[in-house]
C-alpha cells in the first residue's frame, strides 16, 4: 500500500509543495470563510493535483490533525507528516510509513524524557491529545527557551544516556517546545521522503516549502528546495532567517500571508500557474488552450458555488452555455441513485439562483483526478464537497467527457454517490 506505487505518478512530479498547516495553509486570524483555504484548492486540483505531489507537515498529531480537517475545507494532501515530523502517513487512507517509526525509536526512551524536563518548573505540559509516542510537548515562557533548552540538553549528556537516548529541542509559536528523537523534525522527515522518491525515479523537479514558525526552520535548510516563509511568520523564524539564510536566493519572506504567500512564492520562482480559478471573475471566458477535464469540472462547481450565493447574474445566457455542453442524451446518477436527463438537471439548477445567499455556502473539489480511457473520452473522479453554515456532505463523483480531436468537451455522463466522509446524507436538497 506504498504510496508511492500512485499510479496517476508516471513521472517524477512537476512540483512537490511540503506545507505547515496553522498559521501557514489555513489563516486561523483573518480569514472566518476560509477563503485563502479555498483558493489555494481549486489551483491546486485544477493544474497541479494530476502531476504533483501535496505533503502537509504539521505540529498537530494525527487526530489533531483529523479534527482540522473537519473544521477546514481542506485538501487531502499524498503525504501527511504529523507530530513534528516524528510520523509520516500515505494518502487518503493515510497508510502509516513504519520504517519511519523504526527510526524514531532509535536511541529514543520517552520515560528518560519524562523524567528529566520534570525537574524543570519552567514546563508546562500540553495536554494528552498533544503527546505522542515519539514527541514530548511541553508550554514555556518565550524568555526561559534559550536557558531551559541549553540545560536540558546538558543534563541529559551529564546522565551518559547517549546510548539510549539522543534527542532534539524544538521552540515554536513562541511559546512551545517539543522533544523529539534526534532523527526526528520536519526536516528530518522530508529528506526520508526525498531519498525514497529519488529511490523510485520520482524525486520531483521542484520542492516549494512553506512554513511560519520556528518547527518549520528545518524545512528551509534541505538542499535544493525553494522556500516560503509566509508574511505572518514568528520571530523565532524570522530571526533564524537572518543569521542563516538571508543570502538564500532561493527562500522568500512573502508580502502576503498565509495562502497568498504560497500562491506569490509560485510566481516569484515560476514554478507554474498561481493564478487560482476563485480570482477569476468571468468563469465562462477561463478558456483552457488544450483539453483539460479536471479544469472543466473545477470551474463547473466554482461556477454553482456562486450560482446559488448569487454572486453571477440571473441570466439564461449561462444555464444555456452549460446546456450546450452536454450530450443530448447525457445522464446524471443522483446519490439518491436516481437517473435523470444531465440537461435537465441543469435546467434545474437554473432555478436555484441565490437560494444560498447570506448562508455561508462553500462548494470545492478535492482529489480531481482525469485518466483518458480511450482516444477522446476522458473520465473524471473527484470528491465535491459543499457547506452551508457547519453542515457539510461530500458525494465521490465521476464524470465523463468525450472530446473530437482538441475541441470543447462534451458531458456524457455523470454520477454521485455519499462518500464515507460525509458527515450529511440528504438526498432531498442536493441537486448535483
Amino acid at each position: 500500500a506504498d504510496f508511492l506505487t500512485m499510479e496517476r505518478l508516471t513521472s517524477p512530479p512537476r512540483l512537490m509543495i511540503v506545507s505547515d498547516l496553522d498559521d501557514t495553509m489555513v489563516d486561523h486570524h483573518n480569514d472566518p470563510e476560509n477563503l485563502s483555504l479555498l483558493r489555494f484548492s481549486s489551483l491546486w486540483e485544477e493544474a497541479f493535483r494530476h502531476d504533483s505531489l501535496l505533503v502537509f507537515s504539521t505540529g498537530r498529531t494525527l487526530p489533531m490533525y483529523k479534527k482540522l480537517r473537519k473544521e477546514r475545507p481542506m485538501l487531502t494532501p499524498d503525504v501527511i507528516i504529523t507530530s513534528v515530523g516524528t510520523e509520516i502517513a500515505y494518502g487518503k487512507s493515510m497508510v502509516t510509513d513504519d520504517s519511519w517509526i523504526e527510526i524514531m525509536n532509535h536511541k529514543w526512551d520517552r520515560g528518560i524524557v519524562e523524567e528529566e524536563t520534570s525537574k524543570f518548573s519552567e514546563l508546562t505540559l500540553q495536554r494528552d491529545c498533544d503527546q505522542r509516542p515519539n514527541k514530548v510537548s511541553f508550554f514555556i515562557d518565550k524568555s526561559k527557551a534559550q536557558e531551559v533548552t541549553k540545560e536540558l540538553y546538558q543534563r541529559l549528556e551529564k546522565r551518559g544516556v547517549s546510548t539510549i537516548l539522543e534527542i532534539k529541542i524544538i521552540f515554536s509559536g513562541g511559546k512551545a517546545l517539543d522533544v523529539l528523537p534526534k532523527g526526528g523534525g520536519k526536516g528530518q522527515a522530508l529528506a526520508y521522503l526525498l531519498n525514497k522518491l529519488k529511490a523510485e525515479g520520482r524525486l520531483p523537479v521542484n520542492t516549494l516549502v512553506c512554513g511560519d514558525s520556528g518547527n518549520d526552520t528545518e524545512l528551509f535548510t534541505i538542499p535544493n528546495v525553494y522556500g516560503v516563509m509566509v508574511r505572518n511568520s514568528q520571530a523565532e523564524l524570522l530571526e533564524w532567517y537572518a543569521e542563516n539564510a538571508k543570502d538564500n536566493a532561493k527562500i522568500i519572506h512573502a508580502s502576503e500571508r498565509c495562502v497568498g504567500g504560497i500562491l506569490e512564492a509560485i510566481g516569484h520562482f515560476k514554478l507554474g500557474p498561481n493564478l487560482s480559478p476563485r480570482d477569476v471573475s468571468d468563469l465562462f471566458e477561463c478558456k483552457e488552450d488544450n483539453v483539460n477535464p479536471g479544469h472543466e469540472v473545477v470551474m463547473f462547481f466554482l461556477f454553482y458555488e456562486r450560482w446559488r450565493r448569487g454572486e453571477v447574474e440571473n441570466c439564461d445566457a449561462y444555464i444555456a452555455s452549460l446546456k450546450a455542453s452536454c450530450h443530448p442524451a447525457a445522464v446524471f446518477v443522483h446519490p439518491s441513485g436516481t437517473e435523470k436527463s444531465l440537461i435537465d438537471t441543469i435546467d434545474e439548477l437554473g432555478k436555484y439562483h441565490g437560494d444560498k445567499k447570506d448562508k455561508k455556502f462553500r462548494v470545492w473539489t478535492d482529489q480531481v483526478l482525469a485518466t483518458e480511457t480511450t482516444h477522446g473520452t476522458w473520465m473524471v473522479k473527484l470528491d465535491k464537497w459543499e457547506q452551508t453554515g457547519n453542515e457539510r456532505k461530500c458525494c465521490t463523483t465521476t464524470v465523463r467527457f468525450t472530446s473530437k480531436e482538441n475541441e470543447e468537451l462534451v458531458w456524457e455522463n455523470v454520477q454521485q454517490t455519499w462518500s464515507e466522509e460525509s458527515e450529511m446524507k440528504n438526498d432531498s436538497n442536493w441537486i448535483i
